[in-house]
């Protein structure tokens, strides 16, 4: 049901009709972004595999749209660096809200989350990317696998790993990502 907190959806192929991975990626995320203003977190997450696509979209969308896009691991670096580490798990959210801030846009395509979920930080990055939604539409790319109605980043074993039920977003999946996969990252396919 759209606008009601605690509901998720995902674009996927369709049987019986033409599929909509036939579309280009870029495509189906302009899709998500039009059909996510009737949600309460305007949370558009594209969910793949390294290397499947997502960046290459989020360009397209750029090119395309106009739409600011933001390497969160860079920005997110230049400004913690002067901190220290108690500092840096602080401040990173509103630091993060600061980056989003900037791009004074209705509408504002987030890459490279990563450094969101190192250990250090002590962050809740699914909930963070929420509260960036509240009052903008964010299209954030997510290395990771959905299992069932739960969305996961890295493996059980890897010190990253996180599993979040009812992610509350719309997922739009890669043509490389698996909804059923127990997570596409290994701990040597993603370091810190």
């Amino acid at each position: 049901m759209p606008g009601v907190p605690g509901r998720t959806m995902t674009l996927q192929p369709e049987r019986g009709k033409r599929s909509r991975m036939a579309l280009p990626l870029s495509h189906r995320v302009a899709e998500r972004v039009e059909k996510v203003a009737q949600l309460y977190h305007r949370l558009v997450i594209v969910l793949g595999p390294p290397r499947s696509g997502k960046t290459s979209a989020l360009r397209d969308l750029h090119a395309e749209r106009g739409w600011p896009i933001v390497n969160i691991n860079l920005a997110l670096a230049e400004r913690l660096l002067e901190l220290t580490a108690r500092q840096r798990a602080l401040r990173v959210a509103r630091l993060v809200d600061d980056i989003v801030q900037e791009q004074a846009a209705e509408t504002v395509l987030l890459d490279n989350i990563e450094m969101l979920f190192h250990p250090d930080l002590k962050q809740d990055p699914l909930r963070l990317l929420q509260s960036l939604a509240r009052n903008r539409t964010i299209v954030a790319t997510w290395r990771g696998a959905q299992v069932g109605s739960s969305l996961t980043y890295a493996v059980p074993d890897h010190p990253e790993y996180r599993r979040f039920d009812d992610p509350q977003a719309l997922i739009v999946l890669t043509v490389g990502a698996n909804p059923e996969s127990n997570g596409p990252l290994s701990a040597q396919e993603h370091s810190a």
